[in-house]
């Protein structure tokens, strides 16, 4: 299958930019299907790549600049040069768990994988990745070899909803392992069946061993906790009492299972299931190490306005609240607000506040969660560390 780009719209994918616009489309050669696998041309019938085709703004997905064949080889050795980063960067005795997979930035676009021990969680955001699912299980096991029990397939609440592929998720391959996944030797339950994403936010792996090295002595506030990264990094960092705060009962007794499981049922931690604007609101001056890493407050660019007044509002009330000396760690996970736009709805929360605002760190993602030079778009988590007197 073949498809036909306008003169001048090969400029993109000869920078290497894995997108093909539907706006940039003269004609196809026949009639792909959403999750194809399609040649792309240039006006003068250059071939520019291969990816797979989808309905929306975002026509193809590219995954190869090359003459290629998308075959089994192709998988394997996509996640082979994955793996092989992982292993430079984050694998260790006391890191089992991680992302294997990030999408563009490891030329997989539409996939995921998260690693939790013996379990890599497959998560597909396109209908061509969730139709090569077997293919990429099989790929997972020839990568890993006996150390990989399960392929979990969480795809079902990702895919786009016109593709109608009918989704469930479910086991690919293996069964369910119950052992606890480690991240810098703290240990975490994963329920990657039930679970938001693939059962645990990876991307703040660093972030948290950062906010440990502020914490003993202090009182640290967790809001918007999950399942409770940033307060059992705050416990080993000896913080001498760590509140949790999330509006998802099952996120709240998550987080007191991580709690328990590393530092046992007396550990100076409380939970509570609340909003966390509202307990910001009534917290007082109780606690001088705060995280704010709230859900995506804006998944498209139409909500991003709405999402900067909320970032403002969050921060601001933070702000206000918290002692002389605290240190605040404020962060965005939403694609589409920019880090200058992030940057700037703190300045503003600070203004609001009337408190002298100094910036300690600029936070991002870790290496396994890595951003493609030609893919900038890629870069989606912006965090500032804050010291406010």
């Amino acid at each position: 299958m073949k498809i036909f780009l306008k003169p001048g719209k090969e400029e993109a994918l000869q920078r290497r930019h894995p997108w093909v616009f539907s706006g940039a489309i003269q004609r196809a050669d026949g009639r792909p299907e959403e999750g194809d696998v399609v040649e792309v041309y240039s006006a003068a019938e250059q071939l520019l790549g291969i990816g797979h085709a989808q309905v929306g703004s975002i026509a193809v997905r590219m995954l190869s600049f090359e003459p290629q064949e998308i075959n089994a080889d192709f998988w394997r050795q996509a996640l082979q040069n994955a793996y092989n980063l992982r292993k430079k960067t984050v694998l260790s005795e006391n890191t089992t768990c991680y992302r294997l997979a990030h999408g563009e930035a490891d030329g997989l676009p539409g996939l995921i994988v998260d690693v939790y021990g013996a379990t890599a969680v497959l998560q597909a955001h396109s209908a061509g990745m969730y139709l090569a699912r077997h293919e990429l299980a099989q790929a997972l096991r020839s990568v890993y070899g006996g150390s990989l029990k399960a392929v979990y397939d969480k795809s079902a609440g990702t895919l786009p909803f016109k593709a109608n592929l009918g989704a469930a998720d479910g086991y690919l391959w293996g069964e369910k392992q119950v052992e606890p996944a480690l991240e810098n030797g703290i240990k975490f339950e994963v329920d990657w069946e039930g679970g938001q994403k693939t059962g645990f936010f990876l991307d703040q792996r660093d972030n948290r061993s950062l906010l440990e090295q502020y914490c003993r002595g202090r009182s640290v506030l967790n809001v918007f906790c999950y399942t409770g990264g940033f307060s059992a990094y705050a416990l080993r960092g000896g913080a001498a009492h760590v509140c949790s705060v999330d509006s998802s009962a099952r996120a709240v007794e998550q987080a007191c299972k991580n709690v328990a499981l590393n530092f046992g049922e007396q550990a100076p931690h409380e939970a509570h299931v609340a909003d966390g604007f509202d307990f910001l609101q009534s917290a007082g001056g109780k606690y001088d190490v705060i995280a704010l890493d709230p859900p995506a407050f804006a998944k498209h660019t139409g909500a991003v306005r709405n999402a900067l007044q909320a970032y403002r509002r969050l921060n601001a009330l933070a702000l206000k609240r918290a002692p002389q000396g605290s240190i605040i760690f404020t962060f965005s996970c939403s694609q589409v607000v920019s880090r200058e736009q992030f940057c700037s709805a703190i300045f503003s929360a600070a203004l609001d506040s009337r408190r002298n605002v100094r910036i300690l760190h600029r936070l991002a993602q870790p290496p396994d969660h890595p951003v493609s030079i030609y893919h900038p778009e890629g870069e989606y988590l912006k965090g500032l560390a804050l010291y406010v007197e």
